[in-house]
């Protein structure tokens, strides 16, 4: 059930062995099925999730339309970070595409653990650095890329999301309608 957290915590955020113990000993697992809400827009990231198996779609949401910033279609962590960390109200939802299989651990219970190992300084941090760059580098593509030139990038760097993800949610990532994401698709192959 940790293969795949203990990867990442042995190669990002090294603990002792005690550590890793004691962490693994406070994430629970948790199953949602398809169609299943995780994360609901305006309420609090409460639980720092990890998906093991599964596949979610990010998204923001208003009365007219739903946007998709991002999809997990590996095993990593899904938690809105900044709210989480801040313990602030998220304006962003994620919805199963699939069932999925989570492991989740409570706010308070993580970081009295990251305290009293020392280490939670340098988890926020880094995860911080990471979080902006990936959102720097989405704001840049999106304002200066075409869609065909998106979807591209798609195709090199995110083959996975193409295989996986229904091609509408994809449109709707891309900011194009779906009858547009099919004629590029048409001219890339």
């Amino acid at each position: 059930m940790f293969t795949e957290i203990s990867k990442f915590f042995k190669t990002e955020y090294p603990l002792n062995e005690h550590g890793l113990n004691e962490l693994f000993s406070l994430f629970k697992k948790e199953n949602y099925k398809k169609g299943s809400i995780v994360l609901k827009a305006n309420t609090k990231e409460k639980k720092l999730r990890f998906l093991n198996k599964g596949l979610i779609r990010e998204y923001y949401s208003n009365q007219d339309k739903e946007i998709n910033i991002n999809f997990y279609v590996k095993p990593q962590f899904i938690s809105d970070l900044l709210t989480f960390s801040q313990n602030s109200i998220t304006r962003k939802n994620q919805e199963c595409l699939t069932d999925i299989e989570v492991l989740s651990i409570e706010r308070d219970s993580f970081f009295n653990l990251l305290e009293k190992y020392d280490c939670g300084k340098s988890f926020v941090d880094s995860s911080f650095k990471k979080l902006l760059k990936q959102k720097e580098m989405l704001e840049f593509n999106r304002v200066t890329k075409t869609p065909d030139e998106l979807y591209k990038e798609l195709f090199i760097y995110k083959p996975e999301w193409l295989q996986q993800i229904p091609q509408y949610h994809i449109a709707s990532y891309l900011n194009i309608t779906p009858e547009t994401l099919s004629r590029i698709r048409k001219r890339t192959s």
